[in-house]
């Protein structure tokens, strides 16, 4: 069994986002179609933006196991683009999250120990180790994750269960 060579914090985060990659994709199938540029607010993100924002984001692990630093001046050249459909939501999620599972897969323990950094040019953003990006940006995809059920539940779209029963779906399932 691949999880008995990994070091225990890659096995337990490999588990995690298994785990959160299935609730994850649960919620992205239920996206109308039909209401991709839709926004609740001006300010607020469209569905299609914010959702492919969630689909992206495990792709980070990767990035962050891969090197020890991001400078937002030369990432920000311009916006990852939008996904044109469910589909393409589906496979990018399930893309960022083989990448995501691969990077720590791979990790040998102290990798994890590694100082990393986000910056703006010389402005240091933040400083964590890895295995705290990483957890961050789990957290950050289940963060998104509640504000697209906020999204779907304005659009009445039944939601299904994520950590327990919805009010649209009241079976247990683990």
């Amino acid at each position: 069994m691949l999880t008995a060579t990994l070091t225990p914090l890659a096995q337990a985060l490999v588990s995690e986002i298994d785990h959160e990659l299935e609730l994850t994709r649960r919620l992205l199938t239920r996206i109308p179609a039909d209401q991709l540029g839709w926004q609740p607010h001006p300010k607020s993100m469209t569905l299609t933006v914010l959702a492919t924002h969630i689909a992206d984001l495990l792709g980070g692990i990767d990035m962050t196991m891969q090197a020890t630093e991001l400078d937002l001046n030369q990432f920000e050249t311009g916006n990852p683009a939008k996904a044109a459909s469910v589909a393409e939501l589906l496979e990018r999620l399930a893309t960022n999250g083989a990448s995501a599972t691969a990077a720590l897969t791979a990790a040998p323990a102290e990798a994890f120990d590694v100082l990393w950094t986000l910056r703006r040019g010389e402005e240091v953003l933040l400083e964590q180790t890895r295995a705290e990006i990483v957890r961050h940006l789990i957290s950050h995809m289940i963060h998104h994750r509640g504000q697209l059920t906020v999204y779907l539940r304005l659009l009445d779209v039944p939601l299904p269960y994520i950590y327990g029963p919805s009010a649209d779906e009241f079976t247990w399932v683990a």
